[in-house]
């Protein structure tokens, strides 16, 4: 038996070198778990609703307090959500910023 280790970046983890090439147990769905402000977990198709003013950048609008966003997608990063607001294309939102409805 060896005493070799190898850091796997996926995980975080030291591993021992036998089991490095072993893929590990895949999470259920996507394996990213996104949470809002207050610790909600976050899924495709859920309504949120924003908790702070944002400025949007490369337009002159302002999304207030309390504005509701209907059908939300997660984009695979843990802290980001796309989605469709009026006049607004490309719309990506920090979930720091929304809460779940």
């Amino acid at each position: 038996m060896s005493d070799d280790y190898v850091y796997d970046e996926a995980t975080g983890e030291w591993v021992p070198a036998g089991e490095a090439g072993a893929p590990a147990a895949a999470p259920a769905g996507d394996g990213v778990e996104v949470r809002d402000a207050v610790g909600n977990l976050l899924a495709d198709g859920d309504s949120v609703t924003l908790i702070k003013n944002l400025k949007v950048k490369g337009t002159s609008q302002t999304l207030k307090r309390g504005t509701v966003v209907k059908s939300i997608r997660l984009t695979g990063d843990d802290q980001e959500i796309d989605c469709r607001f009026d006049g607004i294309k490309g719309l990506v939102l920090r979930a720091e910023f929304v809460k779940k409805r």
